[in-house]
């Protein structure tokens, strides 16, 4: 349902302006399950493990600051994160989560008309926000659910204005190496800015991966954002960043919200970002469990999508009984909430975060039940 374009001034009552109504709202992973009171949820990629420990006591060292105004530019988080990843402080921008950074990108770039380029299985987020300031957005195929560069570059003309690529992406997984991310920038015009979301940059250790932070300090039109949501833990207290040339970082101060991350949030951030063994532990849990999860899937007959992120992506037939729908539904009423994604163009897939063992062991367990129903 789009907004008719004339006489908005004239009707009974407001009127959003056209394409607002046209949006799909984003749907997060789900959270509850009836009847049952404590449901293992791996349907969000969150950290299994929880938190830091010194993330939860900075966090609450905060309460009596409550009455206050945070500090609007987040400069001790700030100047945190340029000391762990070696950044200019200036270059840094604080987010309420990556969402919000991407939402500013976009009112940043693009006009009614201007498009931005995404994978055909890309985050929901590039395009809500795409969307909202009336932009085009252009899915580009994603050949064996992966980004390919040249499929990017076909999308790419004189209205392009932002590339968004997940790396890691979700919910796929699946990534491109420092080379691919090289070469795709230097297909761009100088004019487009690619935007590399790095959400679960920390899960993949493979040597020819990148996350693009030394690309974005020398090139003008390069931009990486992080999350404290994924590795960290904080996924509810919404702090993303984002590090890029001082041309791309001064017009986001601009419209940024002044307070929009709060005094618990930015100390709870730092708190973190200095826990390191909590840091070690989420990503070898990763790292044993990920590969067990696509060895263990795969032997029962299913295709689980190469990941480099804190999920697998399982591939199901499209034969009734067995179907992805299906499957996310018979481990729901086992207690265990995953993720379909078809309104990710991925009908017959579910992803699921990697749990613990015992969750681990039971998933595999509860889909052999499943298949052999």
């Amino acid at each position: 349902m789009t907004a008719p374009t004339t006489d908005r001034f004239a009707a009974p009552r407001p009127m959003p302006k056209p394409g607002i109504l046209d949006i799909a709202a984003y749907v997060g992973g789900k959270s509850k399950i009836e009847g049952v009171a404590h449901p293992v949820k791996l349907s969000s990629n969150e950290n299994i493990l929880g938190s830091s420990d010194k993330a939860k006591a900075a966090y609450r060292d905060a309460v009596d600051r409550m009455h206050i105004y945070p500090d609007g530019k987040g400069s001790a988080l700030r100047a945190a994160i340029a000391a762990h990843y070696r950044l200019e402080v200036e270059r840094i921008t604080l987010g309420d989560g990556s969402d919000e950074i991407f939402a500013l990108l976009n009112q940043v770039y693009l006009e009614p008309g201007d498009n931005i380029v995404q994978g055909e299985h890309g985050f929901a987020a590039y395009a809500i926000g795409a969307r909202a300031c009336q932009g085009e957005v252009r899915f580009a195929k994603e050949p064996g659910q992966r980004v390919a560069v040249d499929e990017i570059v076909k999308c790419v003309d004189e209205r392009t204005r932002l590339v968004f690529i997940a790396n890691p992406a979700n919910p796929t997984g699946t990534w491109l190496t420092g080379e691919e991310i090289r070469a795709l920038h230097a297909a761009l015009p100088p004019s487009v800015v690619l935007v590399l979301d790095g959400a679960y940059a920390e899960f993949c250790t493979d040597p020819r991966f990148e996350d693009g932070l030394d690309l974005a300090r020398t090139a003008e039109n390069v931009i990486v954002t992080h999350t404290f949501s994924k590795l960290h833990g904080l996924a509810a207290l919404r702090v993303g960043w984002a590090y890029g040339p001082a041309g791309i970082i001064e017009p986001l101060e601009r419209i940024r919200p002044p307070f929009n991350t709060s005094i618990p949030a930015q100390d709870a951030a730092i708190a973190a970002l200095a826990d390191t063994e909590f840091q070690q532990r989420s990503v070898a849990l990763v790292e044993q469990w990920r590969p067990w999860l696509t060895q263990q899937i795969g032997g029962l007959g299913l295709e689980v999508t190469p990941s480099a992120a804190n999920f697998v992506l399982i591939n199901f037939p499209a034969t009734p009984g067995k179907t992805a729908l299906e499957a996310e539904a018979f481990l729901a009423s086992k207690g265990y909430l995953v993720r379909a994604v078809g309104n990710y163009g991925l009908p017959n897939a579910i992803r699921i975060t990697v749990g613990l063992e015992k969750h681990n062991r039971t998933v595999v367990e509860l889909l052999r039940e499943f298949l052999a129903r």
